[in-house]
């Protein structure tokens, strides 16, 4: 079972998005991952600001993207991300984007993060107050 609820949200593909193939490039949804992840965290109460001020927080152990549909210019997708375990020092992160104007799902990932001292930048401990919040954490409703 998930330790959080799904965050999700819509977004339209910007015109930098796109490669000389003509849909989005790959690295732009390592971009759209990160930026999930990062405002996930911060819609918990985990932002950035408050790890760097407590010395210790997330860095990127491993991703795995699979790429599935292409996304073109003019659409719009819907990120989805969860928490699917968080164990001593390392959590993994799940996505799914979905094309908007149909619905399938054009790319699904992982992420393996690891909690670190950033000070010394070694893995310490997940404190139980993030994994709390993660999972007690409850969606905005749909507007």
């Amino acid at each position: 079972m998930p330790i959080s609820k799904v965050f999700e949200y819509v977004q339209a593909v910007q015109p930098g998005d796109i490669d000389g193939l003509g849909h989005v490039n790959n690295q732009v949804y390592l971009d759209w991952l990160m930026s999930a992840a990062t405002r996930h965290s911060k819609e918990v109460g985990w932002d950035i600001e408050k790890l760097i001020a407590m010395g210790e927080g997330w860095v990127v152990r491993r991703h795995e993207v699979d790429y599935l549909l292409p996304v073109l210019p003019g659409d719009s997708f819907r990120m989805r991300t969860w928490i699917e375990t968080a164990e001593r020092a390392s959590s993994e992160r799940r996505y799914e984007v979905f094309r908007v104007s149909d619905g399938r799902l054009a790319c699904s990932g992982r992420t393996l993060w690891v909690w670190i001292n950033y000070k010394t930048g070694r893995p310490a401990r997940i404190p139980a107050a993030v994994i709390e919040d993660f999972t007690n954490w409850t969606p905005a409703p749909a507007k």
